[in-house]
């Protein structure tokens, strides 16, 4: 398949010319096929625990919360682990135990064994693999790409994502009603399994090239077993880095209270409002058309105005609308408002996240790139569980209007957490600056 790779902003790739090239195009597509399938199965477990098990609301926030609580804390000796082996035989690794996991789930559906312990060792499973996963790709994206080729790499990834989700949901939410929700959890298997076969066929490529297709260890081979001390080395980087610390608290934050105000506003919309299925899936569906744009927008703003000032700027604009959805009233004044801010808050993020995502990789060294990733994703998906089970105690206490209006309140100041000063290694001069390449601590 041909990726598209050429062109301008690709003079940052590192190897053997058109192959590097195609190494990135498997890897995208490998990517994009992965994703579309997590975001058409979107969903799908707590429907099948709701309609096939008929699990109550506490089973419910129970599966939301502790896949990625329980698949953070098994994933903690994962990053060690990763760093120290090739990163591509690994991400091959995290898609076919994905693909064994979610496909273990409509095979005991066919076989009348499904039960709901499984579906939540499924998704422990799913979210400790999601992370190891990541985080091997982000180091494997590190030693291909360097410079404006890093973040048109990133930009493209974050569009493939917010693609996904406009696309997934409804054609997901049409494939559940025709054919049920094990129709999608089927799909998502499959799309892990042929991800797997995308990462493979990259070492072809790299025969074809004459490398083997083969990486460099991150260690040495007599460095088989993650050391207690390498386990805290990625909260270490992160804390003592003067931009990555706050970038870091804030995004946590900011996703932490994204995410535990989404099963509010489902409650807000279809039960006490009225709205149907279809009108929800696509109040929220369609506005990520507003990542999609966002994240197309992500360079030219950067070789404008610099990294700093975009992060600062789209980091802070992130955080001003999610307060409107406290306010959504029933009809179509309500269903506007929440296309209003869903637009709005995508659209800013699909700038910030792809900049952000690069400005992390260029101020990390290669040798621990993929213990921070794996720290980041551990605090993240933890603070996720946290506040939403807090956000879920919140609304029982008050109403979901009250705790939805206490989060984008909460969401205002997080801005006050974002780098205030220029960030370290990066040059701010407009236009130049996103055509240099640069250095981070490590001579990363």
């Amino acid at each position: 398949m041909s990726s598209g790779c050429g062109g301008k902003g690709w003079g940052g790739v590192v190897g053997e010319g058109r192959s590097a090239e195609w190494r990135f195009g498997w890897l995208w597509a490998a990517f994009a096929v992965s994703t579309f399938g997590t975001w058409l199965a979107f969903d799908a477990f707590p429907l099948m625990a709701i309609l096939v098990l008929h699990a109550g609301p506490t089973g419910v926030a129970v599966l939301a919360a502790a896949g990625p609580a329980v698949g953070a804390l098994v994933a903690v000796p994962l990053g060690p682990w990763v760093e120290f082996r090739r990163k591509r035989p690994v991400m091959v690794a995290m898609d076919l135990t994905r693909f064994a996991a979610v496909l273990s789930v409509p095979v005991a559906f066919a076989l009348g064994w499904l039960t709901f312990t499984q579906l939540v060792v499924v998704s422990i499973t799913v979210a400790a693999a999601d992370i190891a996963f990541t985080a091997a790709a982000g180091a494997y994206v590190k030693g291909l790409l360097r410079g404006e080729a890093l973040l048109v790499a990133n930009a493209r990834f974050e569009s493939t994502t917010w693609t996904a989700t406009v696309v997934g949901p409804p054609l997901g939410g049409a494939a559940i009603g025709l054919f049920g929700p094990v129709a999608t959890v089927l799909a998502d298997a499959i799309s892990y399994l042929l991800s797997a076969a995308g990462l493979r066929a990259i070492g072809a490529i790299g025969a074809i090239g004459g490398s083997g297709g083969r990486e460099p260890r991150s260690a040495p081979a007599g460095v088989p077993r993650a050391r207690m001390r390498d386990l805290a080395e990625g909260w270490r980087h992160i804390l003592s880095h003067p931009a990555l610390r706050p970038l870091f608290v804030n995004t946590v934050l900011v996703n932490g209270l994204i995410m535990a105000t989404s099963p509010l506003v489902a409650i807000l919309m279809l039960g006490d409002l009225g709205f149907e299925p279809w009108q929800y899936g696509l109040a929220f569906g369609v506005p990520c058309v507003g990542g999609l744009v966002g994240s197309r927008l992500a360079r030219p703003l950067v070789a404008r105005h610099g990294r700093h000032r975009v992060l600062l700027v789209a980091g802070t604009l992130r955080a001003c609308w999610s307060l409107g959805l406290a306010f959504i009233r029933p009809g179509t004044a309500g269903i506007v408002l929440v296309f209003a801010v869903q637009f709005g808050l995508v659209a800013c993020m699909g700038v910030f996240n792809p900049v952000f995502a690069t400005y992390r990789l260029d101020q990390t060294d290669a040798r621990r790139v993929v213990r921070t990733l794996s720290a980041w994703s551990v605090t993240s998906k933890a603070a996720i569980a946290t506040l939403t089970a807090l956000w879920g105690l919140l609304a029982g206490l008050t109403s979901p209007r009250i705790a939805i209006a206490a989060a984008g309140l909460l969401l205002l100041a997080t801005p006050l957490l974002l780098p205030r000063h220029a960030l370290v290694g990066q040059p701010e001069s407009g236009p130049v600056a996103a055509l240099l390449p640069e250095v981070g601590p490590g001579g990363g």
